[in-house]
C-alpha cells in the first residue's frame, strides 16, 4: 500500500469485537477476569487498553517498527526513552534539540547520575571524538527544531552499531508521513503526537517506536512502572487525526514552500531556514533521508524588537508554543519554547531572539503572504 493509503488501512482501523471503523473509546479501568486463575488479555488500563493498542500498532505500522508505546505527552515518551539508561551511563544530545528535551537532559537527567554531552550532530568528527567506553546512546532531531540543521541518520547510525550505542530520534517535524528513521539504522522513534499526527491543537500525546525486541520489552516495562499512559479518549483524537495527515500535510508543506521562497526575497527578512530551499544547508541528504521537506521553517528579522513586532501584528498565524496544527503558529524560540536554553548556549547556536519559527497551517497561501506582508510592513 503506499503510505497514504496506510495511514487510513494500517490493519488496526476495524474493531474485531464489534466491526466499528471508528476505533471505540474503551473508557474502562478495569476489565473483568472469567476467573482468579485465567487472567484475559486485558486486566487494568495502565497496563494495556484496546484503543491504545490501536494506537500503539497503528504508529509501529506506519513507522516501518514492530512496537509502539503510547505516552501522556511528548515529553512523557522522550524521558522514557533516556530512562532506558542508567545513572554513570554517557548520552550524547543534539545540541539543537528542543526545549524540554534539553532541560530534561540538561537539569534533570544529571540529578540521577546520567552523564549528559550536547553535541553538533551534522559533525560526524565531533560526535566520535566525544564517544567513550560509558557512552550508550545518541539522541538526534533532523531536521531540528528550530534552526532545521540536517543530521545524517545513516552515519550516526552506522557508527552507533560500532560502539553498541542505541540511537533515538525525534519525528516529530516530519511525521512517519515524510521520514521514517528506523528504515535508516535508528533503533528508537519518538513523536510528539500533539503535533502533526493529532493536528488540532485538542490534544496532548507521545508515542515511542521500535522494531527491537529487547528494547520493546524495556520500554513496556517503563510504560507501565511509570504510568505515564496516553488515555483512551485522548488515543481515539490521535487516531482520528492520523486518518487525515495526508491531507493535512501535504497542503501544509506547500504552502511552506512558497512563503520560504517568497520570504527570501523581502527585504525586511535576513535569512530563512527551510529544507525545501536550494540555499538550505543539508538539503541533498535530507532528501536522501526524508520524501518531503516539511511545512516548520524558520527565519530572521533584521533585529529582535522587528521580530517582536512582526509576531504581535500578525492576525491569522497564532502566538504559541506549539506546531504542526491546522491552524499557523508562530513564535520566538530563544524566549518561548528554548527559554530553558543557558544564554552561553543560545549565543553559540546563535538563537536569538530576531529568530521567528513558523509552523505553517492550512489557511490560504493568499491570505497568511498577505497578513505576513501587513505584519512586516506596519
Amino acid at each position: 500500500m503506499g503510505k497514504g493509503t496506510k495511514l487510513i488501512h494500517s490493519g488496526s482501523e476495524i474493531d474485531q469485537a464489534t466491526g466499528a471503523v471508528s476505533t471505540p473509546i474503551y473508557q474502562s479501568v478495569i476489565f473483568a477476569q472469567k476467573d482468579v486463575d485465567t487472567p484475559g488479555q486485558w486486566e487494568y488500563t495502565r497496563s494495556g487498553n484496546p484503543t491504545r493498542a490501536a494506537l500503539e500498532e497503528t504508529i509501529a505500522t506506519l513507522e516501518g517498527g514492530k512496537y509502539g508505546f503510547a505516552f501522556a505527552s511528548g515529553m512523557a515518551a522522550i524521558s522514557a526513552a533516556f530512562l532506558l539508561f542508567s545513572a554513570g551511563d554517557h548520552i550524547l544530545v543534539s545540541r539543537d534539540v528542543y526545549g524540554g528535551t534539553f532541560r530534561l537532559a540538561h537539569r534533570l537527567l544529571p540529578r540521577f547520575g546520567f552523564d549528559i554531552d550536547f553535541v553538533d550532530t551534522t559533525d560526524l568528527n565531533q560526535v566520535k571524538s566525544l564517544i567513550r567506553p560509558q557512552t550508550r546512546a545518541i539522541f538526534l532531531e533532523t531536521p531540528s527544531n528550530p534552526l532545521i540543521k540536517i543530521t545524517d541518520f545513516r552515519a550516526i547510525a552506522a557508527l552507533a552499531k560500532e560502539h553498541g550505542i542505541i540511537t533515538m530520534t525525534d519525528n516529530t517535524f516530519m511525521t512517519p508521513y515524510l521520514q521514517r528513521p528506523l528504515e535508516t539504522g535508528i533503533d528508537i522513534v519518538i513523536h510528539s503526537a500533539t503535533k502533526y499526527l493529532g493536528g488540532h491543537s485538542d490534544c496532548l500525546a507521545g508515542l515511542v517506536i521500535t522494531d527491537n525486541r529487547e528494547l520493546a520489552q524495556e520500554i513496556r516495562f517503563l510504560q507501565n512502572g511509570l504510568g505515564a499512559v496516553l488515555g483512551p479518549q485522548d488515543c481515539w483524537l490521535i487516531l482520528r487525526g492520523i486518518k487525515t495527515l495526508k491531507v493535512r500535510l501535504e497542503q501544509q508543506q506547500t504552502t511552506a514552500g512558497l512563503l520560504a521562497e517568497w520570504l527570501q526575497t523581502r527585504p525586511e527578512i535576513t535569512e530563512v531556514y527551510y529544507p525545501g530551499l536550494r540555499t538550505h544547508v543539508g538539503r541533498e541528504l535530507h532528501f536522501s533521508q526524508a520524501e518531503g521537506a516539511g511545512a516548520m521553517l524558520s527565519f530572521r528579522l533584521q533585529n529582535d524588537e522587528q521580530a517582536r513586532l512582526f509576531c504581535n501584528r500578525l492576525r491569522l498565524p497564532v502566538i504559541g508554543s506549539s506546531l504542526g496544527a491546522v491552524e499557523s503558529i508562530v513564535s520566538i524560540p530563544a524566549i518561548m519554547s528554548h527559554a530553558s536554553l543557558s544564554e552561553k548556549m543560545r549565543q553559540e547556536l546563535n538563537l536569538n531572539r530576531s529568530l521567528v519559527r513558523l509552523s505553517v497551517g492550512l489557511e490560504d497561501y493568499e491570505d497568511l503572504q498577505a497578513d505576513i506582508i501587513q505584519a512586516l510592513e506596519d
